[in-house]
């Protein structure tokens, strides 16, 4: 079929993740096999190859103003972000790159070079779950989506970590192309079109940390100590010889949550526990401490958009199933 011509330019720089850089060019290439025509030039701040993460040589095509304006520009994350401020030079390559591009991508933590740009200045964006409180904290006018696995406001996209660089640019694709391309590429790279469930599944435990008051931390090991007893606020504020009252305002304080929903985290990351470790759901539900399966499964379904069985598929083993 006849294409026009999508000229699509990688901002890379020295720590660039490899896998940031080549999942995205490997659905623009696969989508090429199957009739498309994307254009793909890695560029870097000065024109010089750089080193990946993992030490690869990247070799480059060239500088920002040698490339012709780009359809689409991508800045793929690193480990350097968000640890090191995004330098000068970095910044300034992608202000032009994107100010001559139709639209805007970025992988991981790529959303902290375009933070640093104020390419992200009051629009959504998503990055990997694990730094994303800290993309919100540094810029405050971006509404964070800790959750998605990529976010479109207007032209600009971001995505989270890593492989979710494939699932924006399949959704690139066929936002070029339609949903038939972009179903064959992604058949021909054995992944998801569109994967179940958001970044949740993949994050750390819900309750976080273990609070800083000494009553808070003995709510923790007493759910632990036995996940099926009686925790409502009535029995947990007896145990801890205060009023429900006081203890309500505890958690309201410390965790911005309520006693109920927190002994659910905590239950809830316990279920997840067991189902890796091979236990069933029936099973899991009942050692963590909830009334019946249903009522893990609802959980399930409100933090991960998933059921039990369908997470225990996907992180129990790499051995096929």
């Amino acid at each position: 079929m006849s294409v026009n011509v999508h000229r699509v330019a990688i901002l890379v720089y020295d720590g660039v993740k490899l896998l940031d850089v080549a999942g995205p060019a490997d659905v623009f290439g696969e989508a090429n096999r199957l009739g498309a025509d994307y254009r793909i030039s890695l560029v870097s701040t000065t024109g010089a190859d750089v080193a990946s993460s993992i030490g690869i040589r990247v070799t480059v095509d060239g500088h920002p103003a040698s490339e012709p304006a780009p359809d689409t520009f991508v800045i793929p994350g690193g480990d350097v972000y968000p640890r090191s401020a995004v330098t000068r030079d970095l910044v300034e390559a992608t202000k032009d790159l994107a100010a001559r591009s139709g639209r805007v991508a970025s992988v991981c933590s790529g959303a902290f070079v375009l933070g640093a740009a104020g390419l992200l200045d009051g629009k959504r964006a998503t990055t990997h779950w694990k730094i994303a409180p800290e993309l919100a904290a540094r810029h405050p006018k971006t509404r964070v989506e800790p959750d998605a696995i990529y976010v479109r406001d207007g032209t600009t996209y971001t995505s989270a970590g890593v492989t979710a660089g494939i699932d924006l640019a399949l959704a690139l694709v066929e936002e070029d192309h339609g949903p038939e391309l972009s179903r064959e590429v992604a058949r021909a790279l054995v992944v998801y079109l569109q994967r179940a469930g958001g970044q949740s599944q993949f994050s750390a435990p819900l309750q976080g940390p273990p609070p800083r008051s000494p009553a808070l931390r003995r709510v923790v090991d007493l759910v632990k100590a036995d996940p099926a007893g009686g925790h409502s606020l009535t029995d947990l504020a007896a145990h801890l010889h205060l009023s429900p009252r006081h203890l309500t305002r505890l958690f309201r304080d410390e965790l911005s949550t309520t006693p109920a929903r927190y002994v659910e985290s905590i239950r809830f990351d316990m279920a997840k526990a067991l189902l890796d470790q091979g236990h069933t759901a029936t099973q899991a539900a009942s050692m963590a401490g909830f009334p019946s399966y249903e009522s893990l499964r609802r959980v399930f379904a409100r933090e991960l958009s998933i059921s039990p069985a369908a997470y225990q598929r996907r992180f129990r083993t790499a051995r096929p199933t």
